[in-house]
């Protein structure tokens, strides 16, 4: 029996979803557009059909979703969030409670050229704006996630920039999930990006939680890059130790435009992100930079898809993953050149550093090529400290604990120096050197 027509694992969790959805369908205004109603009403029945994927599907192998499957989330309820975590950024942001917006938190008109507003909005004022964008690139077969994500489609961000129109100062959206009296809840926020011909921005979404919160995000992220689009994307995921974070971020680039990533995960006790990037049209550039730290029992999953569907396009790929106590980290990144995709340039690459005996990365970076004049490789690295270097390091009078938290430092310093947003950048050094075993005098040295 294929994976396509067997019966969904985790019945009884399936059908308590079909529950949450009705009861969330009902309290929906009823002169609500019929093909955002049909989007919700598609995406349940896939999630029906596929269920909760299990460890015998190619793509799920390494990552067990059992925990989410069988907690038996709920809507949450209006509640008050604590302020966003980490130092401001200048330029506008949208701050998003629980999967809603929250208008009362968020500061700052859009600059010229941009508008940013709640998903909400859009869909109850202007509806005709997103539907030629919305879930044209995310959903498909083999993704539950996604599919329950449209069928509890209810508010996000929604950002256009204009064409031509230069935005300097970074756009933020950030998601908090506040704790509550109601158990475990879920939020299913959507995010919308339209980068319109020739224009230039960035956008930090983070997601953040409540400590000891128990809850479940499972965002989508799309992003339209129209012809010579620029956009500086950075994604980061501090989510509580004890909540699930499961992303998808699916990316459209059209002819010599430019896509920057930046995904960052340090919390929760399980997270996935799914990347999946087309080229669209030719000669266009996508630079994928990714970091995650996992400690205790930490299992952190990132999953890249890059599509070189035209010729003359470069794809520059590095994550790294540190891992401590029992965490396990997974990267599994491909790269498909298809045929009549030539002068293709693409690198990846993945380095993994482990802290501990019992710690684990499954690292599987893959190259499918179907073209001849291309240029692509891939490489990946997973061990210890270098012993040579701890040696020096001690050889010049450094002990012991003091050269690890060097070493660890530098190894992941070479992606949060890539990061353009100065703000940003201080305070994940800041959460990093929080995160490093070794003495305060060093941690300080190293900021």
């Amino acid at each position: 029996m294929s994976a396509a027509t067997q019966a969904p694992a985790f019945p009884a969790e399936v059908a308590h979803w079909r529950d949450e959805y009705e009861s969330f369908r009902a309290g929906l205004r009823a002169e609500e557009p019929e093909w955002v109603r049909g989007l919700r009403a598609a995406g349940i029945r896939a999630f029906e059909e596929a269920g909760f994927p299990t460890t015998r599907l190619e793509d799920w192998r390494h990552t067990s979703v059992s925990a989410i499957a069988r907690t038996r989330f709920a809507r949450p309820s209006p509640s008050i969030a604590r302020p966003v975590r980490g130092r401001p950024l200048e330029g506008r942001q949208l701050v998003f409670v629980n999967g809603r917006y929250a208008p009362e938190l968020s500061s700052a008109p859009a600059p010229e050229g941009v508008q940013v507003r709640s998903l909400r909005e859009v869909l109850d004022r202007q509806p005709e704006l997103v539907q030629p964008y919305l879930d044209r690139q995310a959903s498909g077969p083999g993704r539950p996630f996604v599919a329950l994500n449209s069928a509890f489609l209810d508010d996000g961000a929604c950002i256009s920039v204009a064409a031509n129109a230069v935005v300097t100062d970074p756009i933020q959206i950030a998601f908090l999930s506040a704790s509550g009296t109601d158990g475990p809840t879920a939020s299913h926020p959507r995010v919308l990006i339209v980068a319109g011909r020739g224009s230039q921005a960035t956008v930090v979404e983070s997601y953040d939680g409540a400590a000891g919160a128990v809850y479940l995000t499972n965002a989508v992220t799309e992003v339209a890059l129209e012809d010579g689009a620029i956009l500086d994307h950075y994604r980061v995921q501090r989510e509580s130790a004890t909540a699930f974070h499961v992303g998808s971020l699916c990316v459209t680039q059209g002819r010599a435009s430019r896509f920057t990533s930046h995904a960052i995960a340090l919390g929760a006790s399980l997270s996935r992100l799914d990347l999946r990037q087309v080229f669209a049209g030719e000669g266009g550039e996508c630079v994928l930079d990714g970091l995650f730290l996992a400690g205790d029992s930490q299992h952190t999953d990132i999953h890249t898809w890059v599509d070189h569907a035209q010729p003359h396009c470069t794809t520059r790929e590095l994550y790294k993953g540190i891992v401590d106590g029992r965490a396990r980290g997974v990267f599994v990144g491909r790269i498909l050149v298809r045929a009549g995709a030539q002068k293709t340039d693409a690198i990846q690459t993945n380095k993994n550093l482990i802290l501990s005996r019992e710690a684990l990365v499954d690292s599987l970076p893959q190259l499918e090529i179907l073209a001849d004049d291309v240029k692509c490789k891939h490489g990946s690295t997973t061990g210890q400290l270098d012993p040579l270097a701890l040696f020096y390091l001690r050889s010049r009078g450094i002990g012991e604990e003091a050269a690890r938290a060097l070493l660890t430092y530098a190894f992941a310093s070479e992606v949060v120096q890539r990061i353009g947003v100065e703000a940003l950048r201080a305070d994940l050094t800041e959460h990093l050197q929080r995160r490093l075993p070794g003495p305060p005098e060093i941690k300080e040295a190293t900021v």
